[in-house]
């Protein structure tokens, strides 16, 4: 999940909290190059005001224009946007793809309160947790779950089902450059990104949007810092930084874990951690070591581009050989 996942439904808590009905929207699957993916949400009011996206544009104008005509007012309805040539025009992207978005228009009761407080509490929390949405009665439910790799949405004919979960979590092991560029990279995707270094070389280092945690990020992780959309990356190359993380981490349930070094540094990491951590073939083979995928990167830049899109590849459930 992303941080806009959470502005969107304390948005939509905010309206409901007032009094005021409003329309969750959320993308259920998108076909050719429609730029949002699965899972995807935004919330509107009846004036129009919205918080959140579905396409970049194109959608949104088309959808508050069906709200201002009076349209959607079911409970629970699908709506196809781009779906084929005998649609108007005026449903046709102009990228050429297709968006089947969920729309609920709810008025302002207790349960819908409740339930968007319970999402709001899953999104700030450890667990996840499956909207059930039933498009006969309009009637929704969450129930535990837990975090799977690839597709957050499932529909049949009469049920929805989408995975919620926690905002996908970057912690730092220590700050170094690529660390950097890495949390760059993450706020630009939507991370929570968290770096962890108690060095006294690195406290003036403060990046604009990271939360700053003075201490080794070994202390973070066992103090609960992980949880199933928590990706690790050790890019330090200080052992006392990267090998107690790494340690702390495999006891985890994140769904991410890798250290930078080369394919020799990370063979004597691996030995390393076997011998004084304790570790066993199967927590090695969490370790993503060498981290990243291989991309020929040398600067800092290259090599947090090369971490960042492997940490997307694990999370989407992309196997390398499908790249």
């Amino acid at each position: 999940m992303r941080h806009l996942d959470i502005q969107v439904i304390e948005q939509a808590l905010q309206w409901a909290q007032s009094g005021q009905a409003l329309w969750l929207c959320t993308v259920l699957s998108t076909y050719g190059s429609a730029p949002r993916a699965p899972g995807a949400m935004l919330v509107a009011n009846a004036q129009g005001q919205f918080v959140g996206s579905l396409s970049g544009g194109c959608v949104e104008d088309e959808f508050r224009d069906s709200l201002a005509r009076g349209e959607l007012l079911e409970a629970a309805q699908i709506v196809r946007y781009g779906e084929n040539a005998e649609q108007s025009r005026r449903l046709q992207l102009p990228c050429g793809g297709m968006l089947i978005v969920l729309v609920e228009h709810r008025p302002a009761t207790t349960a819908w309160i409740d339930h968007l407080r319970q999402m709001q509490a899953t999104l700030l929390g450890q667990h996840q947790q499956v909207r059930h949405i039933d498009l006969t009665t309009g009637l929704t439910q969450l129930e535990p779950g837990t975090h799977q790799s690839g597709e957050r949405v499932s529909l049949s004919d009469e049920q929805v089902r989408i995975r919620v979960g926690p905002a996908l979590r970057l912690i730092l092991a220590g700050l170094s450059p690529v660390a950097e560029f890495c949390a760059s990279f993450g706020r630009a995707i939507g991370c929570e990104v968290i770096a962890c270094d108690p060095r006294e070389e690195m406290l003036h280092v403060q990046l604009e949007g990271v939360e700053m945690q003075r201490v080794l990020p070994s202390m973070f992780i066992a103090a609960g810092g992980c949880h199933s959309a928590t990706a690790v990356v050790a890019l330090t190359h200080d052992p006392k930084i990267d090998d107690l993380a790494l340690m702390e981490a495999v006891h985890t349930s994140a769904f991410y874990i890798g250290a930078m070094g080369s394919k020799a540094t990370s063979a004597k990491r691996a030995e390393r951690l076997k011998r004084i951590g304790g570790l066993d073939d199967s927590q090695i083979a969490r370790l993503h070591m060498p981290i990243g995928l291989n991309l020929g990167s040398k600067s800092p830049a290259e090599i947090a581009l090369a971490v960042m899109a492997d940490v997307l590849r694990v999370y989407h459930g992309k196997p390398r050989n499908a790249l």
